[in-house]
């Protein structure tokens, strides 16, 4: 009777480990997601008392190069040495950085040791994603990434709140401090319950490789990040930093061909799906995070927003992304079915966007907030089940570095997002100004197209009249050039190939390897 007893909840207790896991990642994403969010609130604070004004946008291009450099690294040395402990390493290295950085006394620390906080936040997303598709069959794993997508939506929701909340009560300090006893919580739950399979790799690692991708991927980041600011686009270092990234490239893609365990394996994109995802994922992440970016401008220049809730002010459209993220988690889930997410998300998107690129000085906030949500509804069908799709394409040997590798293709989505269609909003704000404004508009967008609400006040009515009409004229140039981008990804859609999902078992095809059955230990 005991023994009936003990085998009767067993699965109970197997699925409430699995939920303490799945708890342990959510805290991680939360992690990898509020960090940014907190600290871009925080910056007029830091600069206040550290100074170093000419270096700000190093504190966050550390962080993003740093973990746009590591992301593929940590993929393949999860999959050569074990997920759990590369994984719980990426954490605390994350967490050395955060406390060094709450640390610093100077502008410079404060960079470096933002790179070091970067460093461990590449090995985050992908190991959260990677031990998902570990733990939970294909057939399951739409729900469990709908969820993390909801995650994400409310760290980007809730993220200036809390930076904003933390900054004036605690000190900005606290911005970094308060990622330590999180992370401490995630460790202890990861370190208990998660019990994967020891590796141990007999390949050395491919240094080599691993040297050309950074170097690869940093020419490009800086390229997107400095290109129209820093330097013009034309100028001698861009195109010296094109010249390198192009040929740190090159020489990666041949010598992956060679190398006896190549950092990216370039067999993963001969799976039709996966190479169409990580396409998907490219455009999401240029889509989202240049309307993130463009979306809050519009509605405190031109709609009188106030900035202290800025995170509120995408509601609609992180909302939307988050309810339709679980929907499609779920049907997935339900179905084992996924192909009408990636079309009908693509379809959304697009319209979305050249709604987004109709609105005006006149567009109201209900207006505007329905528009947002229609880019929303498309995102949210978008962006788990690109990595779910992806992750079911490759073998269960390859599963970190397919999880980093869409990562990286959507990293570096966002950072050609916010580059090119900030360049044509910045182009197109200063031609308008320099027309409806006169002498005196073309000054005032002579530094910056993006004015805070202290500037605007002190402008005189026809000039800020002028301003509103540049901005509304660069967000519809921005969203116009999205619209057309997000194209790109419906045509991929169109030609991605339904494998349905399976559960936990020993069926497998070309495009649908084998899944692992559960692998948490109680």
């Amino acid at each position: 009777m005991a023994d009936t007893q003990t085998v009767e909840t067993e699965p109970d207790k197997k699925q409430r480990s699995v939920r303490v896991v799945l708890l342990a990642l959510m805290i991680t994403m939360m992690l990898a997601m509020l960090d940014n969010m907190i600290v871009g609130t925080a910056m007029p604070t830091i600069v206040g008392e550290l100074g170093g004004l000419e270096h700000l946008s190093w504190v966050v291009t550390a962080y993003t190069l740093a973990t746009a450099a590591a992301t593929p690294l940590w993929g393949k040395l999860g999959d050569m040495y074990g997920r759990k402990g590369v994984f719980m390493t990426s954490i605390v290295l994350f967490l050395i950085g955060s406390a060094l950085s709450g640390m610093a006394q100077d502008m410079g620390q404060l960079i470096g040791f933002r790179a070091v906080q970067g460093l461990g936040a590449g090995g985050l997303m992908v190991g959260v994603m990677a031990i998902i598709g570990d733990l939970i069959p294909p057939r399951e794993r739409g729900k469990y990434q709908g969820m993390m997508a909801g995650v994400m939506a409310l760290a980007m929701i809730g993220g200036p709140l809390v930076g904003g909340t933390i900054t004036d009560n605690w000190g900005w300090r606290w911005s970094f401090y308060i990622n330590l006893p999180l992370g401490v919580v995630a460790l202890g739950l990861i370190s208990v319950v998660l019990h994967l399979p020891a590796k141990r790799a007999q390949a050395r690692i491919d240094y080599l490789g691993a040297a050309l991708l950074t170097v690869g991927i940093t020419s490009i980041v800086l390229v997107t990040t400095w290109g129209g600011t820093e330097y013009a686009w034309t100028s001698a270092r861009i195109m010296e930093l094109i010249g390198i990234g192009v040929a740190a490239l090159v020489g990666f893609v041949f010598w992956q061909t060679k190398a006896a365990e190549p950092v990216v394996p370039l067999h993963i994109f001969r799976s039709r799906n996966f190479t169409l995802m990580s396409i998907i994922g490219f455009v999401t992440g240029f889509v989202m995070f240049g309307a993130t970016l463009f979306l809050p401008l519009y509605q405190q220049s031109v709609q009188g927003a106030s900035a202290t809730n800025s995170g509120l002010l995408l509601l609609p459209m992180l909302g939307a992304m988050l309810v339709t993220s679980m929907v499609a988690g779920r049907v997935t889930t339900n179905s084992g079915r996924y192909y009408v997410f990636p079309v009908v998300g693509s379809v959304l998107m697009v319209i979305g966007l050249y709604l987004l690129s109709t609105m005006d000085t006149g567009t109201s906030r209900l207006t505007s907030g329905i528009f947002m949500a229609v880019v929303g509804l498309g995102m949210g069908c978008l962006m788990q089940i690109t990595m779910l799709v992806a992750q079911n394409s490759v073998e269960m040997k390859d599963m970190g570095v397919a999880s980093s590798s869409t990562t990286l293709f959507r990293t570096l989505g966002s950072s050609f997002g916010v580059a090119i269609m900030g360049a044509l909003f910045n182009h197109r704000v200063q031609d308008t100004m320099a027309e409806r404004g006169g002498e005196l508009g073309s000054k005032v967008t002579e530094q910056s197209a993006q004015l805070d609400a202290k500037s605007l006040e002190k402008l005189p009515d026809a000039v800020r009249e002028a301003y509103q009409y540049a901005v509304s004229a660069g967000t519809h140039s921005a969203f116009l050039l999205g619209s057309i981008v997000a194209v790109v990804a419906l045509v991929a859609a169109v030609f991605v190939k339904e494998v349905p999902l399976k559960g936990a078992g020993p069926q497998k095809s070309a495009d649908d390897p084998a899944p692992a059955a559960p692998l948490v230990e109680v």
